[in-house]
Parts: C-alpha cells; structure tokens; sequence
C-alpha cells in the first residue's frame, strides 16, 4: 500500500473535523488507526470510513485529560493492533471570552484537555515506542505530532486559554523532541491557520473577511491541507524532522 504499510497510528479527537481527515489520510497511506473521542460512539463512521480503506481501525472512547484511561487506551491499542508508532494528539476544545471574564472552571477545561491531554498521550506512548524494531533488530522509535495552532504563536483576543494551551504544546513539542529523540522518536507540531470546517462556516461573513484579510493565499484552509502535513511527519520522508512547528496558515504568519 503506502509508505505506512505496517504502521499502527493513535488520532485523539479523531471523530469528525481534522481529526478524521488525520485518521484517513494515515490510513491511505496504509497505517492501522486507533480513532479516539470521548465517546467510542462517536467514532464509528471514521472507523468504517477507515476500515474501508483495506486496513484496521478500532474506536476507543477516552477523556484525554485522565490519567487512568489515557494509560488504558494505549494498552488497548497495543492489546488489539500490536504496537504504536504514531501519536496525533489531535483532541481540543475551545471555551473563548475575554481573559478578565473568564472562570476557572473555562480556563481549567481548555488546559486540561488542549495540554494536560497531549502531555499525557506522549508520556503514555513513549515507553512503547522506545520497544520498537525493524525488521533488523534496530530501535525505529515513533513519531509524535501534535496539533497546535497559529494563535498558539501569535495570540489572539478573547482566547486566552487557547492560546496558552496551544502555546504550551508548542513548548510541549520542543522539549519532547530533546528529551526522546535519542531513543529515536521524533516529535513535531502542526500549526493550522484558518481551516474551513463547520465550526467557521456559520461565522458571519464579515468576520471571515476579516480573517481573509490577513491570509496571504486569500483563502482558508481545508482540513485535507492539515491531514497532508500531518502524514507527512508520520512517514520515512521526515525522518531527519523532529522539534518543529511546521505552520499551516497561507502565510498568515512566518
């Protein structure tokens, strides 16, 4: 099949959006996908989407801001596919207001489930990633890769738990790329700009100009653009990429 023939991938968030598109972009590429979302529910058409495509798929329900099932998904996928060797932390939420507004229960959702949910993912996986070997008996590690953002990098009024939560992945990324990268796993984020998904079409149309504005390209984003990025970081292509953001915005920013 693809260049990730033989792989086994973990897409958190993965029931609908850029999640889904992550999961079947991998599995094109040939990869086995665990699809994650708070309710195993949620994940069945991406797992049939996924399953379609020749390869396997299983859908496990976790909150990605526990400990306990975040241990215990990956112990699932293990159990059921074999292995990991690739980490989207793809699952985020947003609760937005003006930071003087904002309750502690809206900036502690953000955070735990943006942040304390990648940290915890990459902590998860990362022991049986260093157990990984080629067919010659030599350590081939993993990929990790987080989905950030651009308001991660350059702020953004009335978001500022998200932006602190994107912006602590970022760092996130950074220093696990230092900390794994000697037992071969690489770690690297994607930073969307605007992507045209549900969520932004019922914008009113003004505020999308105004987006459109700032867009070098002059359009948004698709989430097949993100989906790319993200296979590409997965796959042997790559293979000398690790500690990066790599920014995925029309040029919004450098």
């Amino acid at each position: 099949m693809g260049n990730l023939t033989g792989k086994v991938a973990i897409v958190t968030g993965a029931a609908r959006g850029i999640g889904a598109e992550i999961a079947k972009r991998l599995a094109k590429d040939g990869a086995d996908v665990a699809i994650c979302d708070l309710k195993a529910e949620w994940c069945e058409e991406t797992v049939k989407a996924v399953e379609a495509m020749g390869v396997k798929a299983i859908g496990i329900g976790v909150n990605v801001a526990c400990s306990a099932e975040v241990d215990q998904c990956v112990k699932e996928v293990i159990a059921k596919l074999g292995k990991v060797d690739i980490m989207v932390n793809n699952a985020g939420i947003t609760k937005d207001g003006l930071l003087m507004r904002m309750s502690d229960e809206d900036w502690d959702a953000v955070l735990n489930v943006n942040l304390k949910g990648t940290f915890l993912f990459t902590r998860a996986v990362s022991r049986p990633m260093m157990k990984n070997k080629d067919a010659e008996g030599n350590p081939c590690g993993g990929s990790i890769i987080n989905i950030a953002s651009v308001v991660g990098i350059m702020g953004n009024a009335g978001q500022a738990n998200y932006t602190a939560s994107k912006g602590g992945v970022i760092a996130l990324t950074k220093t696990t790329s230092k900390e794994l990268g000697s037992r071969a796993i690489r770690c690297n984020a994607v930073a969307p700009g605007f992507i045209q998904s549900k969520m932004t079409d019922v914008l009113p149309e003004e505020v999308k100009q105004n987006y459109m504005a700032q867009i070098p390209l002059r359009k948004f984003g698709q989430v097949s653009d993100i989906a790319n990025a993200v296979a590409w970081l997965a796959g042997p292509e790559s293979a000398y990429v690790t500690g990066q953001i790599i920014s995925v915005n029309g040029g919004m920013i450098g």
